[in-house]
């Protein structure tokens, strides 16, 4: 059973709801899904989320911070953050799941639909009995969502979608997606939940990855789908509906990704304390102690943040900078700790034997979506400056 990183003592920060959650979670994860990770990564072969979904809907992991009224856990943020660095520690594909489920299908319902649609959707999320995807990046814009060229033409009491959605998370086996476009009158963003069997309604699967192998990737395709007007967020006016849902699950990420540093981390410490090299334990040098200390440190700074942010969330007070921060930061911290064990583990670095180059690789997907590594970067030089660099006016 995995022991935890905890240099600083942060489990004393944590609720005794914070630590049940993890321990129940944590164990379910090492009996039932570890043993089935390194298959499916090896052969692309996505686990079966219809199935752990209702699994992880049973343990609270789903939507975790929406309220109970609505058929969910009503946890802390900071809960849902632990659950998030669980489940990325064993793959992110998981984390991916959990963070789409809850904070881009499930949020935006919670705080942009109606209570019908409230009431009918969110409990089936939360026990995981469907599946929900997010699709609001298109083959030409990503970074740029205000540039969408998906439209939604309204004719009576339904809007007629046309456009592409793709790299969205679990799109080819989805049975909700909540998909942004732009009204061809008004021009703005609106969200619609576009269900599976609609007529127009097109899913396909994004094969031949280098990266996230362990969970589906897809497009969407909507060639004059029709949804009714019911299915349309009645909230949800203008870009910035689809740009707080990134916030959520970029907040995910801050959390998730320190679970692959940790798991990183304690694979090259076991490895270099048991390995021997000229008659000693790698652990032994001192070119090897620094690197440990290197990641430690940076786990630990990473752990801190996502803490405070935690805290943040629940108090209502996180702001767009604070949580991109986070995402920025911890995300570099994985892809560093990655790499770093992965050249301590020498030849078996590059074996799936050892989960360093898997979270390598992944975390390169982590890197890029819900807003690029520069991206944040630009957010926040706009945050201390108060000059935007997106687009020369």
């Amino acid at each position: 059973m995995f022991r935890g990183v905890d240099f600083y003592n942060v489990d004393e920060l944590l609720s005794d709801e914070d630590r049940l959650v993890r321990s129940a979670v944590r164990e379910f994860l090492e009996k039932e899904i570890v043993p089935l990770i390194v298959d499916a990564w090896h052969e692309e072969k996505p686990l079966n989320f219809h199935e752990l979904g209702r699994k992880f809907g049973e343990l609270g992991m789903l939507g975790a911070f929406i309220p109970e009224e609505y058929g969910c856990p009503g946890m802390s943020y900071t809960s849902f953050g632990i659950i998030c660095q669980e489940v990325e520690r064993v793959d992110s594909a998981l984390r991916s799941f959990v963070a789409v489920t809850s904070g881009l299908v499930m949020y935006p319902i919670w705080q942009y639909g109606s209570e019908e649609q409230k009431k009918k959707w969110l409990p089936k999320l939360a026990k995981g009995e469907i599946i929900g995807c997010f699709g609001l990046t298109e083959p030409n814009h990503g970074s740029d969502p205000g540039s969408m060229e998906t439209t939604a033409r309204r004719e009576g009491d339904e809007w007629v979608l046309n456009g592409t959605k793709t790299w969205i998370t679990e799109a080819d086996v989805a049975d909700i997606a909540v998909v942004w476009a732009r009204d061809v009158e008004d021009g703005k963003i609106k969200g619609f939940i576009v269900e599976k069997g609609m007529q127009g309604f097109q899913q396909y699967s994004l094969t031949k990855k280098g990266s996230m192998r362990a969970g589906g990737v897809g497009e969407i395709g909507l060639v004059n789908c029709r949804v009714p007007e019911e299915n349309r967020l009645p909230e949800a006016r203008g870009l910035r509906a689809p740009l707080s849902c990134l916030n959520q699950a970029r907040y995910g990420i801050s959390w998730g990704a320190i679970g692959a540093a940790m798991d990183c981390y304690e694979t090259a410490l076991n490895y270099t304390k048991e390995r021997k090299q000229f008659g000693a334990p790698l652990a032994s040098f001192q070119l090897v102690q620094e690197k440990l200390v290197k990641m430690l440190i940076e786990i630990t700074k990473g752990q801190l943040l996502c803490w405070r942010l935690g805290r943040l969330m629940d108090e209502g007070r996180a702001t767009t900078e604070q949580i991109s921060l986070a995402k920025k930061n911890n995300v570099r911290v994985a892809r560093f700790c990655a790499r770093t064990a992965r050249e301590l583990l020498g030849a078996n670095g590059i074996s799936l034997d050892y989960s360093p180059i898997r979270h390598m690789a992944n975390i390169e997907s982590v890197y890029t979506y819900e807003g690029t590594d520069d991206i944040h970067t630009l957010i926040l030089g706009r945050a201390i400056t108060g000059l935007q660099a997106f687009r020369r006016e």
